[in-house]
């Protein structure tokens, strides 16, 4: 099959590239040709071009064994989305949306990522796909649109949630604790909140393993194993860096406000991906260890 990565230039984006690359100079069965396209090369927002470079795509793909385009694009600054709900909306739902009819119109199947928090973290036992969303900040109510116009524009798309994503490229958790470690000797980290840490690695190589398998489609979750905290994750990494752990302090998320409410429970269960026959993500510990050996000395 022949993949289009949108959103190549962000922190899953690059991962799923690198893969994609690997997977071709090693001529893998199952990657024919791929391509990347950053936000300035393919902005969603631009319902025209994306038609255009989708039928493009599209072309030689039919001959071959059809086109795959994993859309990886999105807003996910939380705290500016509750400033700029409509800015954020046409990055996560509207681009989506024009991207989700084009693949329609092109034959082409749609892999759209979202997030968990299209759910409102009152949970106690991890959401299923088939538990009703009501997200709690504009963030989740951008990605919860752009999810339900993929699932209507283009039926057989997949959107695939996943939450806690860190990884090389771009700013995420495991780099401001690491620069934060560095900085001071004390840290405040959230310990009420709970979710499943997610290296964007593995998050590619599951998305690989889908497009691969094609099972029915429809909403999948796809995470890290197991659960832990803000805090927990937070004292992982600075053990990592050979810091003592207990720098390390919990606190508690009323004691640390933010513009936009965070879940308080956000670990989705992995049922429907372990349903279609997909191998689940390994454990988020063993995940971070090898994150670690990889880019640890960067950090």
């Amino acid at each position: 099959m022949r993949i289009l990565v949108t959103g190549a230039g962000g922190q899953l984006g690059s991962d799923l590239c690198r893969l994609l690359d690997a997977e071709s100079r090693a001529d893998s069965p199952r990657v024919l040709a791929w391509a990347g396209l950053t936000r300035s090369e393919l902005d969603l927002s631009d319902a025209a071009r994306v038609r255009a470079v989708i039928a493009d795509q599209a072309r030689p793909a039919r001959v071959q064994g059809g086109l795959v385009v994993i859309n990886t694009a999105a807003w996910t600054n939380v705290d500016g989305a509750e400033s700029d709900e409509q800015g954020a909306y046409a990055v996560n739902a509207a681009g989506p949306a024009h991207l989700a009819a084009a693949c329609a119109q092109a034959g082409a199947v749609l892999v759209h990522i979202s997030t968990d928090y299209v759910f409102d973290g009152a949970a106690s036992k991890p959401y299923e796909t088939t538990d009703p969303p009501g997200p709690r900040c504009a963030y989740g109510r951008t990605k919860l649109a752009g999810e339900e116009a993929v699932l209507e524009l283009c039926p057989g798309s997949y959107v695939v949630r996943t939450a806690w994503v860190y990884g090389r490229t771009g700013g995420n958790f495991v780099k401001t604790i690491a620069r934060l470690a560095r900085e001071r000797d004390q840290l405040t980290v959230v310990a009420d909140q709970h979710g499943s840490p997610t290296w964007s690695a593995d998050l590619a190589a599951g998305l690989l393993d889908l497009v691969t398998a094609r099972p029915t489609p429809g909403l999948y979750h796809c995470t890290g194993g197991g659960e832990t905290t803000w805090f927990g994750f937070a004292r992982a990494i600075v053990g990592a860096l050979g810091q003592d752990p207990a720098k390390v302090v919990p606190i508690s998320t009323a004691e640390f406000p933010r513009p936009a409410a965070r879940p308080a429970y956000s670990v989705l269960s992995q049922r429907s991906w372990q349903d279609a026959g997909l191998r689940p993500l390994r454990p988020w510990d063993d995940a971070f260890a090898a994150a670690f050996a990889e880019f640890g000395a960067e950090l």
